[in-house]
């Protein structure tokens, strides 16, 4: 009976951390770090992973030291990338080089670029080591914790959910007239003020001015906290605008300004010159494989800028929202499907709607059924090859470790013009009978 009964334990107990993880969670809070790890190495990884995730940050952090190689590998090879950075952030980088290296290539890399933050941001100017509470959490709690801390900077407790969106903060003064069973929860201000890790220094210095700020809670783009910037290190922040990416995307060098030296200038510029202009000749090259039916067809080069330029800025759309995407942490490559699928999507039923004013203007001006449909055509498809495009090329540089600024704009004005010709061209060929006897 007694080993019935054991089992019978057991299953119920592990049936209930199953079904309700972020009870599991609050419950292993109040264990040792060695305990929770023995623990979730209990059980299946997703299920590991589902708990681990609704700890407490600074617990979440503190057990990882306590996991062996092949666990840590497994657990946060399952979770969130974004979450394994926040966590790994708040240890040293000895350790966290360290346990990067046990973690898939691809992983570690997304995991740690995830960690870095251009200089000039607030996630640069952030400290990850912010101490964080559930809302469920009493004072009680929080006032041992902080006992335990004996970090005498603290000055406000940042209240989040089991995601870890930032819910609300609450200064340290209120937690000490507070009930010991008061739940957090109830104490945290509401709205509070927060800036995303991606803002420019010129928002952390802007916000320090209006709302005369002792520090400041940094989240990501879903609102998650990831860190504060402490009073010191906001007023060592200087205000000046992040135009580097800018200047890449049309091949200017990252470091020149506006008052750089000529030789400086000709350096950045100079390749980036030289490489559009092997595109140009590429497009060109595309053009001269149709010069027989240009020379039958000559009004077919009046309409070539027309099927590129509308393709080129199909691209530059679906280039622009994606680089911000990425520039912003909203998407990252494993992505790379979606945002391709909206922006064909998007280049399609524009390109539909575009090639319909096209036609019109063109059965107007050329009086040819034939080559009104042959642009319309030829608009819809390049249009949504450019979207595509727009879309692809920063994330597969993304990717490959390359910086998607530096290059993106260059190869895709090549895949537009190329992708354009063809298309126009190319059905031009195939129906040049129909078009030169219109």
């Amino acid at each position: 009976m007694n080993n019935k009964t054991s089992t019978a334990a057991k299953t119920l107990i592990r049936s209930f951390f199953e079904l309700y993880p972020g009870e599991a969670a609050r419950l292993l809070e109040t264990f040792s770090a060695e305990e929770t790890v023995n623990y979730l190495q209990t059980l299946q990884i997703a299920q590991s992973a589902q708990i681990f995730t609704r700890l407490n940050s600074d617990i979440a952090a503190n057990i990882i030291e306590s996991m062996d190689d092949s666990f840590f590998r497994q657990l946060f090879t399952a979770i969130d990338p974004s979450l394994a950075g926040r966590l790994l952030a708040r240890l040293n980088n000895e350790i966290i080089e360290k346990q990067l290296l046990l973690l898939p290539e691809n992983i570690g890399r997304e995991i740690k670029e995830l960690m870095q933050y251009p200089a000039g941001t607030a996630g640069h100017l952030m400290e990850p080591r912010a101490l964080t509470f559930h809302i469920d959490d009493n004072v009680e709690q929080a006032l041992k914790t902080i006992r335990n801390t004996r970090d005498r900077r603290i000055l406000h407790i940042y209240i989040v959910d089991e995601d870890g969106k930032l819910e609300g903060i609450v200064p340290l003064e209120e937690i000490a007239v507070s009930q010991p069973k008061e739940r957090l929860g109830n104490l945290g201000r509401a709205p509070f003020v927060a800036i995303q890790a991606m803002s420019p220094r010129d928002d952390v210095v802007q916000l320090l001015e209006e709302k005369k700020l002792i520090s400041l809670p940094v989240v990501d783009i879903d609102g998650r906290l990831l860190g504060i910037i402490r009073h010191n290190a906001m007023i060592k922040a200087t205000a000046q605008n992040v135009t580097e990416d800018l200047q890449a995307m049309f091949g200017a060098g990252r470091d020149e300004r506006a008052l750089s030296k000529v030789s400086l200038a000709i350096r950045k510029r100079l390749p980036w010159l030289e490489i559009n202009l092997v595109t140009a000749f590429l497009a060109a090259a595309v053009v001269g494989l149709f010069e027989e039916t240009i020379a039958k067809i000559t009004i077919l080069a009046v309409f070539l800028p027309v099927v590129a330029g509308q393709s080129g800025n199909t691209g530059s759309q679906a280039l622009a929202v994606t680089m911000r995407g990425l520039a912003l942490r909203e998407i990252r490559t494993r992505h790379w499907f979606k945002v391709a699928r909206k922006e064909i999507i998007v280049g399609f039923l524009n390109g539909c709607a575009v090639a319909l004013t096209t036609s019109l203007i063109v059965l107007i001006w050329a009086k040819s059924i034939a080559l009104a449909a042959v642009i319309a055509v030829a608009m819809v498809i390049s249009m949504a090859v450019a979207g595509l495009s727009g879309a692809v090329i920063p994330i597969m540089l993304k990717a490959i470790g390359q910086d998607p600024a530096q290059s993106s704009s260059i190869i895709l004005t090549t895949v537009t013009d190329v992708v354009g010709f063809i298309s126009f061209l190319g059905l031009a060929t195939l129906f040049a009978g129909i078009i030169g006897s219109a």
